[in-house]
Order: structure tokens, then C-alpha cells, then sequence
């Protein structure tokens, strides 16, 4: 896995992070969109040889204001932090969002966070970033902050995708809720990938001769259930064919907490308590429930057949996709 230095909380910045270029955003998903700022905030480092960081908020800020309303974070912090990595990052501020920092108003979040805290030399945002209570701050403000406190700045037009439609965090969502893997990996512009300890499980795929490596995900990921060809990189970075299950299992336990089930090709190691990551490059089938075990197990063969087949033909989708799934 590619290492970057996360600041998270209210740790100060490495000395040598400080005078950087910074591109500031949520960017949950890290999509085609996003990476239009980011490789343009890479662009503005590179032309003035100077550390590139990277801006988020944690938890997202979405979370704070509607607590009640589950959000289903297509990177949480560890695979984002992962993503910035590999696209050239040094560093990542997680700042915390929470109400009081919601309640600074647009100067004073330039002048502590952007100023103070990180020195910056430019900012690279969305056309549509807005920051400050009431979202006070928007484009204007922050240009018109940038030449009173010495620091440029870049804004990025939204990216469309080639039906000329707005790559969305909310779009890929709903593709990922109806199982769309594929036509999300076409927005994000690399396969969705999560990360998660693999964990004991009740061993019912041993007997039956398809062990699997069980990892349970955050409970608001809206991922629809069901079966999906994939690859599984382990901590050390070797990658791993497999067919994996997302659901509730509802011939064996129907009634028990969603959980991924990775059947790893070719495979007879202990994954326990390894941390690893699961990217899906399609969907197979629905979950479904079997009059018995005899039957699960001629579906759980067909299954693997197919997602051999898929797994033969696919090829990276950008640079990035190369550096995760493949």
C-alpha cells in the first residue's frame, strides 16, 4: 500500500508540509470529478516545486447536520487516504468537522485553517466549494482572501462524463445500491474498492469446500446484495481472483448483519485479522435463498465459473486502477 502522512485531528503540519498547494474537498469517491481538481492541484505543486496536500473533513460534514440520515461513504479515510497516495499526495489534513467548526464563519476558516494552520501558497477547489456557517464562503470570498493573504487559487469546472453528465458522489451511490459496479468503476475511473479486517465467521463455507475471508463493512454501506466478481489485495500487496457474496445469507442466516464473504481462487492461507481490500468488477447475480446446502453448493461452483470468465477479460480502466486492482 502506498504510504501517506495523514494529519488528522488538530495535529499540527510537518514543517515540511507547510507553503504547499492545497486542494481542498469532501471528495467522497474520489471520482473522474475529483480528480480533475486534484491533478490540477498536483499540476500547480509541480510548477511551483512545492508539497502537494490534500484538504478533506472528517467525519463528513453531511453526518453532523443530518445525523439521523445514514450515509453510506463510498471511501471512507483509509481508502481515500490510499487513493491521494497513489495519484502523487504527501500529505492529507482530516480536519474535524464538527459544529463548532461548522459555526466558524469564511474568514476565520481562511485565516486559521488555511493560513495559519497550513501556510498555503495555493488552494485548488470546485467551481461550487462554498465553506463558513451558513455557507458564507464561496468561490469570490476565497479569491478575494487568496489576494488579500497572499496565496492563488484555482477553480475547476465541473468534469461530465462522456453522455456529458455530472460525475456525482450521489450518482455513483445509486449505481453501487443497484449493483452497477461496472458503471461505477466507469465514473470513479478505477474499481470500487473497500477495506476491512478479514474476521472469524461461523466456517460453513469450509465444509463446504469454499472458505471465504468475511470482513464486515460499515453498516450504512448501500451496496446491493448479492454476488460480484473480484480481487482481493492483501496487506503485503499480493492480489487474488475471487468471487464474494455481500448480503445476509439467507439460506444459513438469513437474519444475521450484512457481511462480505470473499471465496480467494487458488488460495489456503490464514487471512485472519489482515487487513485487506475487496474491488468489484461485476455483478453476478441476486441474493438468493436455496432449498438446501446440496443446492447452494452447485449455484456456489456455477458462480465461481463465471467470475473466472469475467476476471480473464478485464483490463485497468486508468493508472489508477492499474496501481489498485491490478
Amino acid at each position: 500500500m502506498t504510504v501517506i502522512r495523514r494529519i488528522a485531528g488538530e495535529a499540527p503540519l510537518p514543517q515540511d508540509l507547510r507553503g504547499g498547494v492545497v486542494a481542498i474537498g469532501n471528495f467522497d469517491g474520489v471520482h473522474r470529478g475529483h480528480q480533475a481538481v486534484l491533478e490540477r492541484a498536483l499540476e500547480q505543486a509541480h510548477r511551483r516545486s512545492a508539497p502537494a496536500l490534500v484538504l478533506t473533513f472528517d467525519p463528513h460534514p453531511r453526518t453532523v447536520f443530518q445525523p439521523d440520515v445514514p450515509l453510506f461513504q463510498i471511501t471512507p479515510p483509509p481508502v481515500r487516504a490510499e487513493l491521494f497516495g497513489l495519484l502523487g499526495f504527501q500529505g492529507v489534513v482530516e480536519q474535524p468537522f464538527t459544529r463548532a467548526f461548522a459555526s466558524l464563519d469564511a474568514e476565520a476558516f481562511v485565516t486559521g485553517i488555511l493560513c495559519e494552520r497550513l501556510a498555503i501558497r495555493h488552494a485548488v477547489t470546485g467551481f461550487d466549494f462554498h465553506f463558513g456557517r451558513n455557507r458564507q464562503g464561496g468561490p469570490a470570498f476565497l479569491m478575494a482572501a487568496g489576494e488579500r493573504h497572499g496565496f492563488g487559487v484555482s477553480l475547476v469546472d465541473a468534469f461530465r462524463d462522456e453522455g456529458v453528465e455530472i460525475v456525482s458522489s450521489s450518482r455513483i451511490r445509486r449505481l453501487l445500491a443497484k449493483g452497477e459496479v461496472a458503471e461505477a468503476a466507469g465514473l470513479l475511473g478505477y474499481r470500487f474498492t473497500v477495506q476491512a479486517e478479514v474476521v472469524g465467521g461461523k466456517q460453513l463455507g469450509r465444509t463446504l469446500g469454499f472458505p471465504t475471508a468475511n470482513m464486515a463493512l460499515p453498516a450504512a454501506t448501500d451496496l446491493r446484495h448479492g454476488i460480484y466478481a473480484v480481487r482481493l489485495r492483501r496487506a503485503d500487496g499480493s492480489l487474488h481472483d475471487g468471487v464474494a457474496n455481500f448480503g445476509r445469507r439467507p439460506t444459513v442466516d438469513a437474519d444475521g448483519e450484512p457481511l462480505l464473504e470473499t471465496f480467494v481462487f487458488d488460495f489456503s492461507g490464514d487471512l485472519y485479522g489482515e487487513v485487506c481490500q475487496v474491488s468489484f468488477f461485476g455483478f453476478l447475480r441476486g441474493e438468493q435463498k436455496f432449498d438446501g446446502l446440496d443446492a447452494l453448493v452447485v449455484q456456489m461452483k456455477q458462480d465461481e465459473a463465471e467470475a473466472r470468465a469475467v476476471l480473464a477479460g478485464v483490463r485497468p480502466l486508468s493508472e489508477l486502477d492499474l496501481r489498485i486492482a491490478f
